[in-house]
């Protein structure tokens, strides 16, 4: 039902096989839950394949900035979600979505062609990033972008309409480092990053679940930020409400939360809780056992929240869009 596209999307199924009895026996029907991570392109090797697809003028080393930007260690955990919640409920089947287009190039979690002020509002980086120049690029680049939104669409709506749930799952850097996204980013980061320098940025939550709009008002289950807090909580875990950025419009996680209200939950956790050891400008090693540690609560969260209920779709207004502009803009979260 759901197939990999290379250099776009992998799609990895845990849980029992179609046919094998299941309470979700056929190969049509969808899993209890989908595990999303749209910044799933973690390694140098997927880098520099698509980098080496664009004609563009691009700086060599901006492969720090990918380093430091990509969501390190979300893959793994999103694993080790999957097989947990998998072991815990026999018969059930879960989908873990994962992108493999770097997003140093497009992001896969923004609406294209919005304002830059539209991102600043939603305190995240731009779609697409002033270095991409070139009307070719741009088109290619395009291309992927809409085939993951669409291949990813499909599995969410399908998941959630029929009482699964969706897990958009994030990582990020262990401090709020403020810097401008321009040709200038590499430099700036690796200013950031000196040993003098870095502690002065703020530390981040070591969970954030992202769940609130603008205006305050809550995108995720009450039951399931509860179970997330206490289970967290059991681990010595602070968990934050919100703290990094809102639920946004500028994000297609937003939309797909909007679509289907109370079926989804976005969630950031930080990196050096995953990285053995955390290194912002290489690749990094993944801990397999704190995955496995900090994937107990979120599973478990999940499968106790989990319930066959119908979901009214939510027309979701069209947002403005304007030309693509390549302009610096602000990156308020790193």
């Amino acid at each position: 039902m759901y197939d990999s596209i290379d250099g776009v999307c992998e799609i990895t199924m845990f849980g029992p096989s179609p046919g094998a009895g299941s309470a979700r026996d056929s190969a049509t029907t969808p899993p209890v839950l989908v595990i999303e991570i749209p910044h799933g392109a973690t390694r140098t090797a997927e880098y520099r394949a698509l980098r080496a697809m664009l004609n563009g003028e691009i700086a060599s080393n901006l492969v720090d900035f990918f380093h430091v930007n990509t969501d390190v260690g979300a893959p793994e955990l999103g694993a080790a979600v999957a097989e947990a919640f998998a072991a815990a409920n026999p018969g059930e089947r879960v989908c873990l979505v994962r992108c493999r287009i770097p997003r140093t190039f497009i992001d896969c979690n923004r609406v294209i062609d919005v304002a830059p002020e539209f991102y600043k509002e939603g305190r995240v980086t731009p779609g697409v990033p002033p270095w991409i120049r070139d009307p070719g690029d741009l088109a290619l680049l395009r291309g992927l972008h809409g085939r993951y939104a669409q291949a990813s669409a499909a599995i969410i709506d399908a998941t959630c309409a029929a009482g699964g749930r969706a897990l958009f799952l994030h990582t990020y850097a262990p401090r709020s480092v403020d810097v401008e996204v321009n040709d200038d980013i590499v430099a700036n980061l690796h200013h950031a990053y000196l040993p003098d320098v870095e502690p002065t940025w703020p530390l981040r939550a070591e969970v954030d679940i992202i769940g609130r709009g603008l205006d305050g008002t809550l995108h995720v289950g009450v039951e399931l930020l509860a179970a997330l807090v206490e289970g967290y909580g059991r681990l010595g875990i602070t968990v934050a409400d919100g703290q990094t950025y809102p639920m946004h419009p500028s994000t297609l996680a937003y939309h797909h939360t909007v679509r289907h209200p109370g079926r989804t939950v976005c969630v950031e956790v930080r990196r050096d809780l995953l990285a053995d050891p955390f290194t912002p400008f290489e690749e990094m090693r993944i801990s397999a056992p704190q995955a496995i540690r900090l994937a107990a609560p979120l599973a478990a969260a999940l499968a106790v929240t989990i319930a066959p209920v119908t979901v009214a779709p939510v027309t979701v207004a069209p947002v403005t869009v304007a030309p693509v502009t390549v302009a610096p803009v602000t990156i308020v979260r790193v």
